[in-house]
């Protein structure tokens, strides 16, 4: 006679897992994010139906960021946020590295020459016979 109460986890599909997490908004993404090599097992690519135990160690790339993070519980369900905070722990040494990283890509867009404008009559004509002495 089968129980009314669910045996808990011991594996999940990592696909499943994102998803639950919170690391990608559906599964589809979560399961391309995969496919695409965004997301590392114990430093291995792997497949979306590969299956994550508790401890297990992930590297996930999102955007600029790449987190490497520690699976501290399982679920195949979507919850609030909170819950999801829960089924991960990110290293210490990943946190920092983030934090360097965007503060050089700030410090990068700061210092690089940008204009909101295009250039005006006088700057056009500079323009032009900067290019005619070519």
């Amino acid at each position: 006679m089968p129980s009314k109460f669910k045996e808990p986890l011991t594996k999940v599909r990592i696909d499943k897992w994102l998803w639950a997490a919170r690391f990608y908004k559906t599964r589809s993404i979560a399961k391309t994010a995969v496919d695409g090599g965004k997301v590392h097992l114990e430093g291995n690519r792997v497949k979306p139906s590969k299956e994550v135990v508790v401890g297990s160690i992930l590297k996930i790339k999102q955007g600029w960021d790449e987190k490497i993070i520690t699976v501290t519980g399982l679920s195949d369900k979507r919850g609030r946020a909170d819950d999801a905070a829960i089924l991960y722990q990110e290293t210490p040494e990943s946190i920092k590295s983030r934090s360097e990283n965007a503060q050089q890509r700030k410090l990068a867009h700061d210092a690089a020459p940008h204009s909101d404008s295009r250039p005006n009559k006088k700057e056009r004509r500079q323009i032009m016979r900067f290019n005619q002495n070519k």
